[in-house]
């Protein structure tokens, strides 16, 4: 497989999180020579959040993850598989969770609610529970880095994801780090197809939840490859209490500002690999948009434009063709006066006030759009609203991978 042209150097170095440990196994149920089963599981307590797609063909595991945490119980480990999403499978594919968990908890002597799992690949075929079980004793037993981690949860992805940083909570200092899968079937309405996210923290889970929330809509939440909503799609934030700071009782508390920033850049980093791993990508574009009467019109504008197919092709094909980019911002729905609209690429401005500059000259535009990394900025109106999305360019390379996916 080709790495994608914008991939990392490398993948990062990353710190062990105390309390959590992580393991692979080879379950060999798709792909031979590599682990495809991974479990992330506390070693104390500790407290897990999660969000998930909001597809109504959401998978087995997503509806099983649902149903424990909505619960309010507790959540010790998560199980991860890849090759199989578990997706459209029926009771069957309920059965196969519930016997997964019931597995995972007899190693760890836990119950199996407390066991959450996440599965990718192919929709609609039966997963056999019964080939994960057979490493189920390896996975209870091992451990692995961020790296192994991360390499045993991919599909099609290219290379695998990694981010990590340092805040500190009343003085405290504490370590997130996290990994990401996902490369098509990206347009979240919630998160991305899986992430998963540790810290040494002590943060109850209610705390947890908000956080994760709320750094969702600024990172997973603000990326698209294809604008298909997976049926898989969860992100799991897991704090150990390693570190033993300061209770924390509230999400807005001014003591886990750093936290809170921290978080954010672990997770748009995660989130902006992922578009730079689109299937066929060969340009990274930030899209951003102000002056949009709030930040929800700001973001529904900037996912226009990242979502249409004529911007995507039109960059893939380095054209300097700004009128898609009007195409798109006209059909979002935002209900803009295009009189008071401005459009720049490449920090070049192109349009402003609703026409073409006289003196525009296109040269340093199609300059531009040689390079790898597009910038596009659209400025609406003097509302306070703005936003920031990520994308990539539409290539035959997307139409290939796609066709060829179950072969």
């Amino acid at each position: 497989m080709t790495v994608s042209p914008l991939a990392p150097a490398a993948f990062p170095a990353m710190p062990d999180i105390k309390g959590v440990t992580l393991s692979t196994a080879a379950s060999g149920m798709k792909y031979t020579g590599r682990d495809d089963m991974l479990l992330m599981r506390l070693d104390g307590s500790g407290s897990i959040a999660a969000v998930f797609t909001k597809s109504d063909t959401a998978a087995a595991p997503v509806q099983w993850c649902r149903q424990q945490l909505g619960a309010g119980g507790g959540a010790r480990a998560i199980l991860v598989n890849a090759g199989n999403a578990n997706a459209f499978t029926g009771d069957g594919g309920m059965a196969a969770v519930t016997a997964c968990c019931e597995g995972v908890a007899a190693k760890l002597g836990c119950a199996a609610g407390e066991v959450l799992t996440a599965s990718t690949g192919v929709i609609g075929e039966p997963l056999d529970s019964a080939v994960l079980a057979a490493r189920f004793d390896d996975l209870a037993s091992g451990s692995a880095d961020w790296q192994a981690a991360a390499q045993a949860i991919l599909t099609t992805d290219t290379f695998a994801k990694g981010a990590s940083a340092t805040a500190a909570i009343a003085g405290t200092d504490v370590q997130i780090a996290g990994i990401a899968k996902g490369s098509g079937m990206i347009a979240p309405d919630m998160a991305t197809m899986l992430a998963f996210i540790a810290t040494d923290a002590a943060l109850p889970q209610p705390v947890l939840a908000a956080l994760l929330a709320d750094a969702t809509d600024r990172s997973f939440n603000a990326i698209t490859v294809d604008s298909d909503t997976s049926t898989n799609d969860s992100v799991y934030l897991m704090a150990s209490g390693a570190a033993a700071n300061a209770e924390v009782t509230a999400a807005d508390d001014p003591a886990l500002d750093s936290f809170r920033d921290a978080l954010d850049r672990v997770m748009q980093d995660l989130a902006r690999q992922i578009v730079r791993d689109g299937e066929g990508a060969t340009k990274f574009i930030t899209i951003a948009v102000t002056g949009a009467a709030n930040d929800r019109a700001a973001h529904g504008i900037g996912m226009s434009i990242a979502n249409s197919p004529l911007v995507k092709t039109a960059i893939a094909g380095e054209d300097a063709n700004w009128g898609r980019i009007v195409m798109a911002v006209g059909k979002s729905g935002a209900g803009i006066d295009q009189s008071r609209l401005d459009i720049s690429m490449g920090g070049v401005l192109i349009a402003a006030a609703g026409a073409r500059l006289d003196d525009y000259d296109e040269a340093p535009v199609a300059a531009h759009m040689k390079g790898e990394e597009i910038d596009i900025a659209v400025k609406v109106g003097d509302g306070a609203g703005a936003a920031r999305v990520w994308t990539c360019d539409l290539t035959h390379g997307y139409i290939s991978i796609n066709a060829d996916y179950r072969s």
